[in-house]
């Protein structure tokens, strides 16, 4: 069942009813879904479907071949164009006559393979293609050269896209649709161990428990998730002990590029190498206060959930997990499960303030939302605030995330309203955002307080 990228699916159905040219640029990290949306779009549209291959250029020509032959009505075995620019020919003449969908999946093996193939399809595009009903869809996992050999401007195909698209990974509220009769908190969970990645989602037992699912895929040494990691930076990257030493680094808390290079061992120069390739790959984020575009105190992190679990549960139980001791290893975890949601929490409160905003829900309107962190000249302390939201009309919106089990008291927001006091705005609006409940205590307090409101976790759920 197809879940999910409505929006996506929409915008891609209005463009193919315009009846003109359209080339669609659709890039993600792998496992995102991308293959599976285009798919989708595709199941009751004319289409020739050409997923590229990591090998040369002559077997990508024959397997090209074969899908323009099988579009054709064709059975068996095609035969092969003479080259690339013979085949394209081939296209633009099936495009003439009736309207056609082109999709080219994972576009950088075949420009890997066939370098012209970019400077082929802009003359293809100038030419001919533009006064065409042809719509093209060139798909590709590898976000770094998506972004700077297809979008950028050193790129031959700069400016004959018509719409780009990057794929992102599942809000939580798409995840929920997976698990419909699971415990929401079960959900919440799931989300923040997958990181909303559909391929991993789909892994999962929408009938097992949450413990049973944890188990049977991040601690099993057959599980699909138990080496994930690992794989993703062998067929991403070089080096990928020097990459898993960063990461491991990033996860154990060192977040400074001062930090990271230390405890890895290497050069600070290398070290901003390789967060670089991390951050195109979308494993890690570099990370500033809201309002500081360049800031000093920008710090490193784990973007990509399952990399967040993973090297946060897996890496010091890896003899007890290949030992077939999974089960056990779960149990010891759990009680670490409030912590490492902390941060899921706040993310899934953030997507849910940005739906809230679209729909006009919120006290005031913002336009950028994220943590924020800095100096308390008061206390000459360090402090941070979990969401920080803003406009240009001066309105602030300050949130606190507390994913606990007991109910959350009015200290918190005793401290909320101090730090709001460090901003000047014309108006401040509070935010409470708790897992399940609230003292009577905060309740009389929020209510006797202004611009104050409290969320618990179900009531954000659909």
């Amino acid at each position: 069942m197809f879940i999910g990228r409505t929006h996506e699916l929409s915008e891609m159905q209005r463009r193919y009813e315009r009846n003109r040219f359209e080339c669609i640029i659709l890039y993600g990290r792998r496992r995102v879904g991308k293959t599976a949306l285009i798919r989708e779009f595709c199941q009751d549209k004319r289409t020739i479907f050409f997923t590229a291959l990591e090998t040369t250029a002559k077997e990508n020509l024959q397997n090209f071949s074969q899908c323009i032959y099988a579009a054709q009505g064709g059975d068996g075995a095609a035969p092969v164009y003479a080259d690339f620019p013979a085949a394209l020919s081939a296209i633009t003449s099936m495009a003439r006559d009736k309207k056609l969908v082109l999709v080219i999946d994972e576009y950088p093996y075949l420009a890997k393979a066939y370098p012209g193939i970019s400077s082929l399809l802009q003359v293809l595009i100038d030419r001919d293609w533009q006064a065409m009903n042809l719509f093209v869809i060139l798909c590709g996992s590898s976000m770094s050269f998506m972004e700077r050999q297809v979008l950028g401007h050193e790129s031959p195909l700069f400016g004959r896209r018509t719409a780009q698209m990057k794929l992102a990974p599942f809000t939580i509220f798409e995840t929920q649709t997976y698990f419909h009769e699971m415990p929401i908190e079960d959900v919440a969970v799931l989300y923040g161990a997958t990181g909303g990645i559909p391929f991993y989602l789909a892994q999962m037992d929408a009938h097992a428990t949450l413990r049973e699912n944890l188990t049977h895929s991040f601690f099993d040494p057959l599980g699909y998730l138990f080496e994930e990691p690992s794989n993703l930076l062998k067929q991403e990257l070089r080096e990928p002990a020097n990459y898993n030493a960063v990461l491991q680094a990033i996860a154990d808390g060192k977040t400074k590029l001062s930090q990271i290079a230390s405890t890895v061992g290497i050069e600070v120069s290398a070290c901003t190498g390789y967060l670089k390739n991390l951050i195109s790959l979308g494993i890690v984020e570099r990370e500033t206060p809201l309002g500081e575009k360049q800031s000093r105190r920008s710090i490193y992190l784990l973007k990509d959930g399952m990399f967040r679990f993973w090297y946060r549960f897996i890496p010091q139980h890896y003899s007890m997990i290949q030992n077939n001791m999974g089960d056990m290893v779960c149990r010891r975890i759990e009680k670490q499960l409030p912590d490492f949601m902390g941060q899921v929490f706040e993310r899934i409160a953030l997507e849910w303030l940005w739906r809230e905003n679209r729909n006009g829900r919120l006290p005031i309107l913002f336009e950028e939302a994220g943590r924020w962190w800095g100096n308390d000249p008061r206390k000459k302390k360090q402090t941070e605030i979990d969401i920080l939201a803003q406009n240009g009309d001066h309105e602030m919106l300050f949130c606190e995330c507390k994913w606990r089990n007991e109910p959350m008291d009015s200290d918190v927001l005793d401290t909320l309203i101090e730090r709001s006091e460090l901003f000047p705005a014309q108006e401040k609006y509070l935010m409470l955002f708790t897992k399940r409940t609230f003292s009577d205590r905060l309740l009389r307090k929020a209510e006797a307080a202004p611009h104050v409101r409290l969320v618990c976790y179900p009531d954000m759920m659909p």
